[in-house]
């Protein structure tokens, strides 16, 4: 596995490409949550927001290592 991507000669990390991913899964997320009313139960929303994208980061370098090597 390398730790980078080719885009026309400009490497760029892989991990700045599952950072993309994940910040577009957490804004569907979040949106789901707000339409539902979960953040009336979260104190802090925008620490609340930050934990939820770590844990979607997380899961998204999960998944996606094993499908690289």
């Amino acid at each position: 596995m390398t730790g980078e991507l080719d885009l026309y000669g400009v490497f760029v990390p892989s991990l700045a490409a599952w950072m993309l991913i994940a910040f577009a899964l957490s804004l569907r997320v979040r949106r789901v949550l707000a339409r539902t009313g979960f953040y009336r139960m979260v104190w802090h929303r925008p620490l609340f927001d930050l934990a939820l994208y770590v844990v979607l980061l997380g899961l998204v370098v999960s998944v996606a290592v094993p499908l690289t090597s």
